[in-house]
């Protein structure tokens, strides 16, 4: 290996190991402090604006301002999201939140959408295949070479392919 190579490949390897490094200090970070903001995407407002308390629009909001520091004193406490979410479920039940939970009926919510998908491209696969079957099965049987036509059919066939010209 060359010496330009071998400092390459170092190199590559070098810069591959602090973006993995970066990337779990990045996850590491995350998980340990939960932020306001991550917090409050995952709760819907209730004012009838349809977004959730981080993005509502409505500068007075009965609901997101008092919700929003609801939630900022139990991060201070040190509860989990998870926690301050199960809270508000129990509070508000299951449409307060943002994303519908992985369990039970709501699982469906989840896998529709693929399963939908998946089965649209199945079919259009299976459509494809028979069209492909039919064609070949009612493609006509090739006339051997040499063999024996209609005179008269022929000379009609000269006869207009010179007549064109």
């Amino acid at each position: 290996m060359k010496p330009s190579q071998s400092v390459l490949l170092i190199s590559a390897i070098a810069l591959c190991a602090a973006l993995v490094a970066s990337i779990d200090f990045r996850l590491a970070s995350a998980a340990a402090r939960p932020t306001l903001q991550e917090v409050t995407e995952g709760v819907t407002c209730q004012c009838g604006c349809g977004l959730t308390v981080a993005n509502c629009n409505h500068p007075d909001c009965s609901f997101s301002i008092p919700i929003k520091k609801d939630i900022a004193a139990m991060l201070a406490r040190g509860m989990s999201p998870a926690q301050i979410l199960a809270l508000y479920r129990a509070k508000y039940g299951e449409k307060i939140l943002s994303a519908p939970t992985t369990e039970g009926f709501n699982l469906l919510a989840w896998l529709t959408p693929f399963a939908v998908l998946l089965l649209g491209a199945l079919s259009v696969v299976a459509t494809i295949v028979r069209w492909n079957r039919r064609a070949l099965s009612k493609a006509p049987a090739p006339v051997p070479a040499g063999s024996e036509s209609d005179p008269q059919l022929r000379r009609r066939l000269q006869r207009d392919l010179y007549d064109g010209l």
